[in-house]
């Protein structure tokens, strides 16, 4: 297989781990049980009709294997695989180059594509259903439409955020797929994978700990993985057990739910110095100094998830359970307005 990657229009942000440690087929690719299955019956679909693989929409929350989904995509086709980011596409001319370098049945992804201006979105129109082109040439009265044919190719955009896309460009995926938080099993099993692979010895209740601790997330559970090898090389022990596990998340500043210093410093803000909320976003990012994206597409999710945290139409709400985790005793007014929300 042509694997192909585009490093300048490759995402800082992409969802791109360990290429040695990136599964490469379904059969290996570990949890979303349900979209394993249906991916299977369309990729043999195509396969039957000699047919490039429909258009995939990839969506769920940072980390949880949207770009080693497509690569499997490509490996499961046959087929090679070009990828891009949405932010990188700033004009016309740079979609389009990329679309007319595609091969026959070959694959583009494109990360984070709901931040893809909707001029060059336009594109991608076009492209999607008829497999052509419409460029622009010249300027003023001279300018002309020209329109060039593309060979057959299948688009895979991954977003962590769905509801950004236009609808124009949301219904001409023919495949939706959303990536749920993975079950600690599940997560278990990526990590004796990974420690296999990165030739780790690590016993089942270690591995089962570093996964009720990875926020249902593989990358996640894999950068602790590696983090929790350092602090056992360093005292010499050959084997990562349980007690390591605990010593080495305390110090990393990961609590038994899996919260890190963000997740806490989010909830502390709320709590301690809104009174439990409600708090609008933006204060929150204000009082962090931490990007609005960043809490909101990387941080927030699990919270919800989790329950210590709501979003009402006034703000953000810490939940009981926030309350409690902290250590401080829920305000009788909170209570109330807890109890009607």
């Amino acid at each position: 297989m042509d694997d192909t990657l585009n490093p300048a229009a490759a995402s800082p942000n992409a969802d791109t781990p360990d290429p040695s440690l990136r599964p490469h087929t379904l059969q290996d690719y570990v949890g979303q049980v349900e979209i394993k299955r249906n991916l299977e019956v369309f990729i043999g679909a195509a396969k039957k009709r000699n047919q490039p693989l429909d258009h995939v929409l990839l969506s769920g929350p940072p980390g949880l294997g949207k770009t080693t989904l497509s690569y499997i995509l490509a490996h499961e086709m046959g087929v090679g695989i070009r990828s891009t980011s949405g932010p990188v596409l700033e004009r016309q001319g740079d979609l389009a180059a990329v679309l007319t370098g595609l091969n026959p049945g070959e694959i583009l992804f494109i990360d984070e594509i709901h931040r893809m201006p909707r001029v060059v979105e336009e594109v991608l129109y076009g492209a999607m259903e008829d497999f052509k082109l419409d460029i622009m040439v010249g300027q003023g009265p001279m300018a002309r439409t020209v329109k060039l044919d593309l060979a057959p190719f299948t688009l895979v955009g991954a977003t962590t955020r769905v509801g950004l896309l236009s609808s124009p460009l949301r219904e001409r995926f023919g495949i939706h797929c959303r990536l749920a938080y993975y079950e600690p099993e599940h997560l278990e099993q990526i990590i004796q994978r990974t420690a296999g692979l990165l030739d780790i010895s690590i016993t089942r209740e270690a591995a089962l700990e570093l996964a009720g601790r990875a926020r249902g997330t593989p990358r996640v559970a894999n950068r602790l993985l590696r983090r929790v090898r350092d602090f056992a090389q360093r005292v010499g022990m050959e084997r990562v057990e349980l007690t390591m596990v605990e010593e080495a998340l305390t110090m990393l500043g990961v609590d038994s739910h899996g919260l890190d210093l963000l997740h806490l410093e989010i909830l502390q803000v709320i709590v301690e110095k809104f009174g439990g909320g409600p708090v609008g976003l933006s204060t929150i990012t204000a009082a962090l100094s931490e990007p609005r994206d960043t809490i909101e597409e990387v941080y927030e999710p699990y919270l919800i998830k989790e329950g210590f945290l709501k979003k009402t139409p006034r703000g953000r709400v810490a939940t009981a359970k926030a309350f409690d985790h902290l250590g401080h005793a829920v305000p009788e007014a909170t209570q109330l307005r807890l109890s009607v929300e």
